[in-house]
């Protein structure tokens, strides 16, 4: 039950692959990417003081 062999993580990507297909891979990357870019924008807006203070 050790870690996993090369062949489990080449099998675990054709399935991935064969699940989402070649094109909805990099589409999802792209949206995790925008999430990680919103958040962290909005940390910077926090540390900056640029917050919106009108919220309760």
């Amino acid at each position: 039950m050790g870690s996993f062999s090369a062949w489990h993580w080449l099998i675990v990507l054709a399935i991935v692959l064969i699940l989402f297909g070649r094109g909805k891979i990099p589409e999802l990357m792209g949206d995790v990417a925008h999430g990680i870019r919103a958040f962290k924008k909005g940390i910077d807006d926090e540390k900056d003081g640029n917050g919106d203070e009108d919220r309760p």
